[in-house]
């Protein structure tokens, strides 16, 4: 058993990750601002509300608990917002995370497992992509993140911060259970518009492009169900406390499914028809985003189990039935 400090607990990633975490027997406290989490999606007893930025709110924290570990799942992370608002993604997804480093420094803890992004790539310039391709991020939002993993690499010299970075390709679906899932607002991730247009609550769904060079014309992204990649986080932390060092690992199915495929799955499994609509391409999307996760299979033994489109789309439609109206809907 450990007792985890979860930062950014009552988002989408965040919440599955609480899950685990109490599953497997762990102590956790989460803390959120909630200003784009959901209260409900934990247990009311393990929130803190509060600032990352608030410095007293942290010493009190580390000086009420001991943590012997630390996760971080508090970024914005909408590109094109981020675009928008530079400052705003450079401020929570970097300054308050140098603010929460500080206080685990002066705590003595030195475990932190970063949920880091495929943003920080860029462009890619081969596939798979693997830990090695060349970071070239092409927006505030990757080089926020790209920012901090810098940020972490400094602190391990300095005062032996160890860390695991998880680089996200696509993340999807639902708890099994149905009791929690992806609720965003505006939704922009492609699983959950595609269950709002079974639900009745959108007309259509939109195509971004039909003419890339992929096999149907539409893009390419490698889709991983959000339960495996907690997984993930679980395995990164058992690393750290046997007294692994720093690594960044990718997390992805190494299996691409294009947008056309996606829809065809969501038509299947929730009977709707889900119409399209072919629109422009958006300008910045590569045609195909697919990861090579051969290190962290490797290394730490992550093998995906919800691992077709099929089984992430269905435990995200369980949700989305019992939460038409996401947390709100309870």
């Amino acid at each position: 058993m450990a007792n985890y400090l979860v930062v950014g607990g009552a988002g989408y990633i965040g919440s599955h990750m609480v899950r685990t975490l109490l599953d497997a027997g762990h102590d956790v406290t989460v803390l959120d601002d909630i200003s784009r989490g959901h209260a409900a999606s934990v247990p009311a007893e393990l929130l803190v509300r509060g600032d990352l930025g608030d410095r007293a709110l942290l010493d009190e924290l580390f000086t009420q608990r001991r943590f012997d570990c630390v996760m971080h799942f508090a970024a914005f992370a909408q590109v094109g917002e981020s675009v928008q608002e530079p400052l705003a993604y450079y401020r929570n997804n970097t300054s308050r995370a140098v603010e929460l480093l500080d206080a685990m420094k002066h705590a003595g803890i030195d475990r932190f497992i970063f949920s880091s992004t495929a943003a920080t790539y860029g462009e890619p310039v081969r596939l798979p992509i693997d830990e090695d391709h060349p970071t070239v991020p092409t927006n505030p939002y990757g080089r926020s993140k790209r920012f901090l993993e810098q940020v972490l690499d400094d602190c391990e010299q300095a005062w032996g911060l160890r860390s695991v970075r998880l680089r996200y390709f696509n993340a999807a679906g639902a708890h099994p259970s149905g009791e929690i899932g992806e609720d965003h607002s505006p939704e922009s991730h492609l699983v959950p518009l595609l269950l709002q247009v079974a639900l009745g609550q959108r007309k259509d769904i939109a195509i971004f492009g039909t003419d890339w060079d992929t096999r149907d014309g539409t893009c390419i992204r490698d889709y991983v169900h959000i339960c495996d990649l907690a997984k993930a986080h679980m395995l990164a932390s058992e690393h750290l406390a046997a007294g692994g060092g720093t690594r960044t690992f990718n997390l992805g199915c190494e299996e691409g499914t294009s947008v056309r495929e996606m829809i065809d799955v969501a038509r299947k499994v929730t009977g709707h028809p889900i119409p399209s609509v072919d629109s422009a391409r958006r300008a910045g999307d590569p045609a195909r985003l697919v990861a090579s996760s051969a290190r962290i299979r490797s290394e730490l033994g992550w093998a995906p189990e919800f691992d077709t489109p099929e089984w992430i789309v269905r435990t995200a439609w369980r949700w989305h039935r019992s939460h038409p109206q996401g947390y709100a809907t309870s």
